[in-house]
Order: structure tokens, then C-alpha cells, then sequence
């Protein structure tokens, strides 16, 4: 068996597994990136011109191997209404302007923010996103001829289902007999000889549309080079580039998880961004990391970058040779295997531990599932689950401000603070003081705490204020250096001549 160092992960590749990886992946990601091309109103070659030059750059460039790049349903349903609107052109200028804004958030090193996206948001984007998935593959039950779109019925409905009952048997049961050969792969091939053998009627790649090509064209989009057309496609190259890097860094970081290595976000956003870009000139959908073909993928025993370089030279050499025998590749074999990626992306963890989780993480998982399924939009969904989780953090933050109270020696009163002081928590604490009753001297101790916005500085002036009114000394002692500084910042607007212990140094960094 063939091993070598590749690339910068140096990490052992098995030349077999990769390349049969590859090979799965790429009967998985052509129906799904022609339907989504379709779906956007464009040429179905574009969508896989935007498979095949995704998947190559990112697999090359990418900070993750063994995630899978591709022309993602999440990007395109972005671009619809500019389709609609200004037509493709202006597709292929937005999807270069996305890629360069995925550039500047790599190059700027801002990959790190994914990070705050709590695990209840994961696993309520990983949830909702198995549902799409499954939820796909329920539109191949349905063919369209020249009255419409109709269900399947009668005896190709059930040899359908035969057939995607078959796949599916195929996929459980392979793995116990050999994990030498990825059984996707292997369930894909068996059905299609057994359809092609014994001369079955069903549904194929073909009933999708036609894949044959030659190699993407170089193509400068053909609009007005001025500030109006800035304007227009803007907002949907802002909206692409998040909603991409969103789906990708997620992508990775679930990747990671399985892996047990960690990826370089910084360097995937640079590695999506130049797809995209090249995406726009040689007329591509553009697109994101896949989550479901990048399962594919691992469950197939990649763990390298071999296996997205050959499903993109598959796909290339799909369009330009292997046409004629892609598209008579049932959809039931399709259809089936993505059936089993579903089941494998959905966290089944988080229904065994759902009763152990905090109820504000239960209702925003349950929250970024439903908005995921209902709105097909992975960006949105996600922001609301971080919102939400912020809020809450915040609200349980504000609740946990203390004040230790005692007089000493002196007859000075000390009021020792615990836990951050910040917009939320600012009433709280003010409530902790009593002015009137207070000696002449008051010390407040911030050793336990940190002062972190204009909220807490301007309580602190209030505070102040009241004291001073009524005649009483007050001091604030151990304030960290980054709560000094925010002070001295402040201090054209507010007193700050309070402040003692210059110093002090302890509760620093």
C-alpha cells in the first residue's frame, strides 16, 4: 500500500482510498451542482464548471484536507434574484467580487471570529442542514415533461424505491464484508450495472440535463465598469461571501472534529476566495465547502487532499469525455447514498443529551435547525443562533455581578466587585451602593472585576457624581490596564480623577 507526505499536513496519503473517494464524491456532487445551477436559472455546464474549479483550488490551496468544495445550493439561492434582475453577467461579476471579499477576510487573518459560534448553534446547523439534505432527495421522486412537474407513480415509483432501498442496503451492510473500497462507490456501480444489465426503466443523470462541455471558457463579465454597477451587485457578492465562508468554516470545523487534526481557517477563506474569483471569469456558479459531499468523502477513508483533486478532474473529465455514460446513472444510486449522508450529518448525540442541556441551548438549536430548514439560509440561521446565545450569555453575566460589603478599621467602606461590569449588568450594580448611609470614604475594589464598555464607564460617572453630591470621598482601586485605558480614553467626557493604584498590575492579562 502507497504512502507519502503531501502538501503542508504531512500526513500519510493512501493512494487507493483517495482516489476511489474522489471518485464517489464526484457521482455525488454532479445531480447536485446541476440541480442547482437549474434551480438559479443557469446553464447546468455552469454549475459543474463551478464543481470542478471549486473543488480543485480549494483541495489545492484549502486549509482542510479532506473537505470538499463545490457549487453549493447555499451561494446560489444568494444569486437568484440578481439573475433574475440583471441576468448572468452580473452572476459572474457578484461571484468574483464575493471571492475577493473571501480573500480580504483570509488575508486579514478574520477566520478566528467563527470561533464565537456556540456547539447548540453547530448542532442545530448540522440538524437542520441533514434535513435539507434528506428533504433533496425527495424532488428526484417527481420527473418534469412539457405539462409540468409531476410525482412518480405506479411501477416506476416503486422501481424507484427498489432501487434506493437497494442503494441504501448496499451502504449498511458493504463495510462488514471490506472497507477496502468506499461503499457509496460501490453501491453507485452496482445499481447502474444492474439497471443497464437487465434493460430497467428509471430515472438517470440525464433526466436532469445534458453534462457534456469542453473546458470552462475565460470570460470577463460584460457589464459597465462604473459605480452604479458596484451598487447592484455589491450586496449580493457581501451576502455570498458570508453566507460561503460561514457554510465553509463550519464545514471545517466539523471536519476537524472527525479528523482529529485542526485546519487553518484563515488560509481556507484565501483558498475559497481565489475559486470564486476564478469563478467569475471562466463562468462558474461559484460556491462554498459542501458539507454532504465532504462526509461522502470521509466516510469514503479520505483524510487527505488527493481525493478532492481527483472528483475534480472527474467532473472535468465528465464534461469533455465521459458524458454518454454519467448520464445513465440511475438517480435512485444518487438518491440512496445522499439518503445515508443525511443520516450520518445529523447529530444524533444532541437528542441523547437534550434533556442535559441548558434550555437556552435546547430552544436555539431547535431554533437554527428550523431556520435552516425553512429558509435554506445557513448564514442567517447561524447569525440568529450567535445573537440569540449572546444575549443570553450576557443576561446570565448581568445576573452574576456581586458586591462583597464591609468597613474597616478606619470606618472606610469597601465595596469589593465580582464579575464583569458591561451594559448589562450596569443597574445591577449601581443598586449595590448606598450613598446616603455610606461614611465619608468609599473604597470600590475592582481586583474581581473588569470595567469592558461605555455602559460600565458611564455608570462609574454616575456613581461618582452621586458620591461627590453628597459630600464623600470615593476611590476605584485595582483596575486592570486595559480598564485604565478604556478610562483614560473616556475621560473628555467623564471624571475619571477617581481612579488609584496606578501600578497595580495583578489583574492585568
Amino acid at each position: 500500500m502507497a504512502y507519502l507526505n503531501l502538501f503542508d499536513f504531512k500526513q500519510k496519503v493512501n493512494y487507493k482510498t483517495e482516489v476511489l473517494a474522489g471518485l464517489t464524491v464526484a457521482m455525488t456532487m454532479i445531480p447536485e451542482s446541476l440541480s442547482f445551477a437549474i434551480l438559479a436559472g443557469l446553464s447546468p455546464l455552469t454549475g459543474l464548471y463551478a464543481a470542478f474549479m471549486m473543488g480543485l483550488i480549494t483541495a489545492v490551496l484549502g486549509g482542510r484536507p479532506g473537505m470538499v468544495s463545490g457549487g453549493a445550493g447555499a451561494t446560489v439561492v444568494v444569486l437568484i434574484a440578481l439573475m433574475k434582475s440583471h441576468g448572468v453577467e452580473y452572476v459572474f461579476a457578484a461571484v468574483a467580487l464575493a471571492g475577493v471579499l473571501q480573500l480580504l477576510v483570509g488575508l486579514f487573518r478574520l477566520a478566528k471570529f467563527i470561533r464565537l459560534v456556540p456547539q447548540s448553534v453547530m448542532y442545530g446547523f448540522v440538524n437542520g442542514l441533514a434535513v435539507i439534505i434528506f428533504m433533496a432527495q425527495i424532488k428526484q421522486f417527481t420527473i418534469t415533461n412539457a405539462t409540468g412537474t409531476t410525482w412518480l407513480s405506479g411501477t416506476p415509483l416503486w422501481i424507484m424505491l427498489a432501487l434506493v432501498f437497494m442503494t441504501i442496503a448496499i451502504v449498511i451492510v458493504f463495510p462488514k464484508l471490506t472497507k477496502a473500497v468506499p461503499a457509496s462507490l460501490v453501491a453507485i456501480i452496482v445499481v447502474f450495472l444492474i439497471v443497464l444489465g437487465f434493460g430497467i426503466h428509471t430515472k438517470t443523470v440525464k433526466d436532469i440535463a445534458s453534462i457534456s462541455g469542453s473546458l470552462p471558457p475565460f470570460h470577463i463579465p460584460l457589464v459597465p465598469f462604473k459605480f452604479d454597477t458596484l451598487t447592484i451587485i455589491f450586496p449580493y457578492s457581501l451576502v455570498m461571501a458570508g453566507v460561503g465562508l460561514i457554510e465553509s468554516l463550519l464545514t471545517l470545523n466539523i471536519v476537524d472534529e472527525i479528523s482529529g487534526n485542526r485546519g487553518r481557517g484563515n488560509k481556507e477563506c484565501v483558498a475559497q476566495g481565489t475559486a470564486n474569483v476564478v469563478n467569475g471569469f471562466f463562468t462558474g456558479m461559484g460556491g462554498c465547502a459542501m458539507i454532504a459531499q465532504s462526509f461522502v468523502n470521509l466516510s469514503a477513508g479520505s483524510r487527505a487532499r488527493l481525493s478532492g483533486i481527483v472528483a475534480s478532474i472527474t467532473i472535468l473529465l465528465v464534461i469533455l469525455f465521459g458524458a454518454p455514460i454519467i448520464e445513465r446513472v440511475p438517480m435512485a444510486a444518487l438518491v440512496g447514498v445522499m439518503i445515508m449522508v443525511a443520516v450520518g450529518t445529523f447529530e444524533w448525540t444532541s437528542l441523547r443529551i437534550i434533556n442535559k442541556m441548558p434550555r437556552p441551548d435546547v430552544i436555539v438549536g431547535i431554533l437554527v435547525a428550523l431556520i435552516t430548514v425553512w429558509l435554506h439560509n445557513l448564514a442567517l440561521a447561524v447569525l440568529i443562533g450567535v445573537i440569540i446565545s449572546a444575549l443570553v450569555f450576557a443576561w446570565e453575566s448581568a445576573k452574576r455581578i456581586r458586591a462583597r460589603k464591609y468597613t474597616d478599621e478606619n470606618g472606610i467602606k469597601h465595596y469589593e466587585i465580582f464579575g464583569p461590569l458591561f451594559f448589562g449588568s450596569v443597574t445591577t450594580f449601581l443598586e449595590k451602593f448606598d450613598v446616603s448611609n455610606d461614611p465619608a470614604e468609599v473604597i470600590i475594589d475592582f481586583k474581581e472585576s473588569r470595567i469592558t464598555d461605555m455602559s460600565a464607564i458611564e455608570a462609574l460617572n454616575k456613581l461618582t457624581e452621586r458620591y461627590h453630591k453628597a459630600g464623600k470621598k470615593l476611590h476605584l482601586r485595582h483596575l486592570s490596564a486595559d480598564c485604565r485605558t478604556l478610562m483614560k480614553n473616556a475621560e473628555s467626557v467623564i471624571d475619571v480623577n477617581v481612579i488609584e493604584d496606578p501600578e497595580y498590575k495583578v489583574a492585568m492579562d
